[in-house]
């Protein structure tokens, strides 16, 4: 093999926004298409979002204005605004802004001066506006490159700052923001900020209780005792046990929601359970204390060390640089306000008890079932029996790659398909044989009891929580038809029923196959409705041929390859605010037959008359 030259004209020298867009990743994170709440459009609103929210801590501005129409995202706040004189600077120079001086931004989010520059380089279209003094000043970018730089003005209109952005599909494809992705971001902000408003898309986002109304919105189920809500200096608490299973936790620094924890939730796990040993005085397991928590932990530290640009996991080990130790400052805390909430809350302690007495019991009694359980998958995934795995899932500082993906299929044809045209590198395949079980009002002893289900949560390794998960994204791919349909709503009742975490937690997915393929002789066109359909049938011209795919089997290898590469469509399984999982369940899963057959039917009429407009509008 010939050996590569390597001289001096190999060596580059790319500007900062040349870099940002040959790197993206290493600002945003993944690019993606908006299908996940961590693509990378929803990180460039956060990024500008972040800013106005500094403001409002800083005391200016109590109101935030965002609109999204037609993938035009425009946020405005009526903090100080920019100092005209460098706006351009703040959003073009790489390492320029307020916040290295930790006495103007003692606990901000946005420490490293690289967020609205990323939007800017990232975006076709950058408008920035500051007001401040009775002045205006507006600029214009498009890639990062200045295009319009107006003269500072005066101007009548309330002080602050607006930007509005288009993000370049050429960084992020043919892209879409998901309103209830948008929505979640902006009750997360709204719960951190008691008497910051936010406005969206004519929606008002505000809460008057912090960390309590989060807990209280998000709640699934009943709850044993009332929501406990704890709030000291750069730290805010609120927890409960509920009736499902697992922990769930939602964690924040200095505003960020960090949805891949870090080391304050560690450390909050862990003085939960040396509080309430020490309460009871006894040495409770620490499974049975924290099983079924739900919780919500705040903290605000001195320039906060993230694993990543997207600040998505806290690195730091302290509360400020060589200040108090995480573990110690929450476990104080915990230790002296936790307690004395259940020396003043007799009944909340004796429900808390009796929840962990039972937590006891209970795992006591199945620990022969999960042991026998354990061995099964095990066994089984020495013969490779349903799991065809993946080569990585994790990066080499152990944080779950975002594009580890595990497809559950039906039957060994669609699994075929898939396992020979999947990424080996980082695509797995765990094939299912025949219908799942509807597991709705059923206890967790069934996971270890039915094959399919515990050599499914083997695979994801979530027995103990999701700490341990092994895919980034989950998804579902089943047939477009009747019985593919019902397959994926009992494995959507499976997760929602024993892990809704894995759901809120934005990792479960519907893969969208094309139902139909267009083609002649010198053309193929896939669609995945019938608006496509009649779009291919007029490319094509006469006599198209027309196949109707019903099966995952049906498409060949070779097919398939298309629909699982770069331009894969994931619908993700969303919760929404306004039902909670059990009347989801109860309603869709339960017994009420007659009701759902007519909700059925309906819905069926109105989805067939939406397709008849859209294929006569074409």
């Amino acid at each position: 093999m010939a050996e590569a030259n390597y001289t001096e004209d190999d060596i580059k020298s790319l500007d900062w926004k040349e870099h940002i867009r040959f790197r993206p990743g290493m600002y945003i994170g993944k690019s993606g298409d908006g299908s996940a709440p961590d693509d990378g459009i929803y990180i460039l609103l956060k990024e500008v979002i972040d800013n106005s929210i500094d403001e409002h801590v800083m005391g200016h501005g109590k109101m935030i204005d965002i609109s999204i129409k037609d993938n035009v995202v425009t946020v405005r706040d009526y903090g100080r605004g920019i100092p005209l004189g460098k706006v351009n600077d703040c959003v073009s120079i790489i390492n320029t802004g307020a916040k290295y001086d930790t006495q103007a931004f003692k606990k901000s989010v946005g420490l490293n001066g690289v967020g609205t520059k990323a939007v800017n380089a990232l975006s076709v279209n950058f408008k920035i506006q500051s007001v401040r003094e009775d002045k205006m000043k507006i600029s214009v970018f498009s890639q990062g490159e200045l295009l319009d730089d107006d003269k500072i003005i005066k101007s009548s209109k309330r002080k602050g700052t607006r930007v509005e952005f288009i993000p370049d599909e050429a960084i992020f494809g043919k892209f879409h923001f998901i309103n209830d992705y948008v929505e979640k971001m902006l009750w997360n902000y709204a719960y951190l900020n008691p008497g910051l408003t936010l406005n969206f898309n004519d929606k008002k986002f505000i809460s008057e209780n912090g960390l309590k109304d989060l807990l209280q919105e998000g709640l699934s189920g009943e709850i044993l005792y009332p929501i406990i809500h704890l709030k000291g200096e750069d730290i805010e608490v609120a927890m409960t046990h509920g009736s499902s299973y697992g922990e769930e936790y939602s964690s924040f620094v200095n505003g960020q929601h960090t949805t891949q924890g870090g080391t304050h939730q560690g450390a909050f796990r862990e003085a939960i359970v040396k509080t309430i040993r020490e309460y009871y005085k006894k040495d409770y397991e620490a499974v049975d204390i924290r099983s079924s928590i739900v919780a919500a932990v705040s903290v605000k530290v001195i320039e906060p060390i993230f694993e990543s640009q997207t600040k998505t996991k806290l690195g730091s080990q302290d509360i400020e640089p060589g200040g108090q130790s995480m573990r110690a400052f929450i476990g104080d805390f915990l230790k002296k306000e936790l307690d004395n909430y259940l020396h003043k809350n007799p009944e909340a302690s004796e429900a808390l008890q009796l929840k962990i007495t039972r937590s006891e019991k209970e795992r006591k009694e199945m620990s022969g079932i999960r042991k026998l359980a354990r061995d099964r998958a095990k066994k089984a995934s020495l013969h490779n029996k349903k799991l065809r795995d993946c080569k990585v899932h994790y990066n080499t500082d152990h944080e779950l790659k975002l594009e580890s993906t595990l497809f559950i299929t039906e039957g060994d044809s669609a699994s075929g398909s898939i396992t020979k045209t999947r990424d080996v590198k980082s695509q797995a395949v765990f094939s299912l044989k025949g219908k799942p079980l509807n597991c709705y009002g059923l206890t967790k002893k069934i996971v270890y009891e039915n094959e399919e289900f515990n050599l499914l949560q083997s695979a994801l390794n979530i027995e103990d929580g999701l700490e341990g998960l092994r895919y980034n994204n989950i998804v579902l791919a089943t047939d477009a038809d009747v019985d593919g349909m019902h397959i994926r709503l009992l494995l959507i009742t499976f997760f929602l029923q024993f892990f809704p975490d894995l759901v809120k937690n934005g990792h479960l997915y519907i893969l969208q196959t094309p139902l139909f393929r267009v083609r002649n002789k010198r053309e193929t066109h896939y669609c995945y409705n019938d608006k496509e359909k009649v779009i291919a049938m007029k490319k094509v011209g006469a006599n198209p041929e027309i196949t109707r795919f019903k099966g995952l089997g049906e498409i060949s290898p070779n097919e398939f390859k298309h629909f699982i590469g770069k331009d894969i469509r994931l619908d993700p399984v969303i919760i929404g605010k306004e039902s909670t999982i059990q009347k989801m369940l109860e309603f869709y899963m339960g017994k009420n037959t007659p009701q759902r057959q007519e909700f059925i039917i309906d819905n069926l009429v109105v989805e067939k008359e939406i397709n008849e407009k859209a294929a006569a509008a074409v």
